[in-house]
């Protein structure tokens, strides 16, 4: 009984105080709190790296396995994937790169993938600025084969990360669910 008398007094309490700091809000901070957000379930980031002639840097969202079946369920085998979710991944690159088999010049670009039960393939595309939906083949710039192993524990949440980082050369990663795909990288002068 006395817990239960606590609780409502310390609601009360609540009520009182809010109520009194809601004559300080200001109306343009009351319709900012009211106008709609966009709210991405998928949180940005960003993985990036310095090489000796280029600086990469690749922006994405993460979206999180939450129990689904991803490859071969939510992203499809066979089909172009976005390679994160909302917006299109981007990657810039302020020098020339050798991506697999692929030659890159500077610029910005996005990066799509085409995963197989048995095979990926990194897509470096020329469009940017779209929907991560959006793909357009006919900008592609090329694609290369990458290496895919396994995670020794599944991965929650789509990652993006460069390692065996040396002078002009490391290994991009794309790993997420128990999968781990992966392409070298080189700077080219």
């Amino acid at each position: 009984m006395k817990l239960k008398m606590f609780a409502t007094v310390l609601c009360c309490s609540v009520m009182v105080v809010t109520a009194g700091m809601a004559g300080s809000v200001t109306a343009e901070a009351q319709a900012a709190a009211a106008a709609p957000k966009p709210k991405y379930v998928s949180p940005p980031a960003t993985a990036s790296v310095k090489l000796n002639d280029a600086e990469i840097t690749i922006t994405y969202c993460q979206p999180s396995i939450h129990g689904r079946t991803i490859f071969g369920g939510l992203v499809p085998y066979g089909e172009v994937w976005r390679t994160g979710a909302n917006a299109a991944t981007t990657l810039k690159t302020t020098g020339a790169l050798q991506i697999g088999d692929l030659k890159v010049p500077a610029g910005t670009y996005t990066l799509y993938s085409l995963p197989t039960q048995d095979s990926w393939k990194l897509i470096v595309n020329k469009q940017t600025g779209q929907w991560g939906t959006v793909y357009d083949k006919a900008q592609d710039l090329g694609r290369t084969a990458m290496e895919v192993g396994s995670s020794a524990t599944p991965v929650e949440m789509f990652t993006i990360s460069f390692d065996k980082t040396m002078g002009d050369s490391t290994v991009l990663h794309l790993k997420w669910a128990g999968v781990d795909a992966s392409v070298q990288i080189s700077a080219v002068k």
